[in-house]
């Protein structure tokens, strides 16, 4: 009953009500287990309070109750969306060193870790020690590695790792397909990205409102009106709705003081801002 409630409490980010839960679980005679400090942990990390959380993993270690993997997938989740890098590498050698599992979720967390915080060259890295040690990666894994090659300008690379995918019997997922294309626009290989879309479709894997909207927005961004309006048209045709984001950035680059204010006919006129913003 204590854990339900203080997980009820950690969903809604009110870490204070399931800390006196806590305390009433601890007044009653009750110890924390293991379960109850990984509620607390995902309770800190989820609201940013990070530094709260480490605190608590070291008087959780001080009591007794020995960290599972799951605590450490936590606490290397918060660590590296806080910008602290350096110490998630301290965290994740300890994890390693003390003998915890660590298995392809932990990894992934690790590599999408790094790349966050501009250490792609840690995550190549990382990623070749995985490969030689037979590590059985997933499609998360892949995805992020394609990230980081497109990221270092390895483009060759970043195919041959999509590439992989089908090889090893995965499947690329809707996020996969989103990261190859959206970087084949940036590096202004719009064929490619086109090509890219219809392999999803032919594959079965239907894009969805996020994929189509990232998509269009990297298009304009970099210039590329026409392109854009045939992913709008897209779009459409599926009974999508554009994102606010979306919105914001075609009046933003089309409205009167806008980059791209003369190329304004050439999108879909129900994508045109409206005169009263000229």
């Amino acid at each position: 009953m204590y854990n339900s409630l203080m997980d009820g409490y950690c969903l809604v980010g009110k870490v204070e009500e399931a800390l006196r839960v806590l305390d009433a679980m601890k007044s009653a005679g009750l110890q924390p287990t293991a379960v109850t400090y990984a509620i607390l942990l995902n309770g800190y990390c989820k609201i940013g309070r990070i530094a709260d959380g480490l605190s608590l993993f070291r008087e959780m270690s001080l009591s007794g109750v020995k960290p599972t993997t799951f605590m450490y997938n936590i606490i290397l989740d918060g660590l590296f969306r806080s910008g602290r890098a350096v110490s998630a590498k301290e965290k994740f050698r300890t994890m390693s060193e003390s003998g915890i599992p660590v298995g392809i979720v932990t990894y992934n967390i690790v590599l999408h870790g790094f790349c966050r915080n501009n250490c792609t060259d840690e995550a190549i890295e990382l990623f070749k020690k995985l490969r030689g040690m037979n590590v059985k990666i997933d499609v998360i894994t892949l995805t992020t590695m394609i990230s980081a090659m497109f990221k270092t300008r390895r483009i060759e690379e970043a195919k041959d790792l999509f590439a992989t995918i089908s090889a090893i019997g995965l499947v690329p997922s809707v996020v996969t397909y989103s990261v190859m294309m959206t970087n084949f626009i940036k590096e202004g290989l719009l064929a490619e990205a086109d090509d890219m879309f219809l392999a999803m479709e032919k594959a079965g894997c239907a894009p969805d409102s996020r994929l189509l909207n990232h998509v269009v927005r990297v298009l304009l961004e970099n210039g590329a009106v026409v392109k854009a309006a045939t992913y709008l048209a897209k779009l459409d045709a599926k009974q999508l709705s554009l994102e606010a984001s979306t919105v914001s950035l075609i009046l933003s680059l089309f409205s009167r003081k806008g980059k791209l204010r003369e190329h304004v006919k050439l999108l879909p006129v129900k994508y045109q801002p409206p005169k009263m913003l000229d």
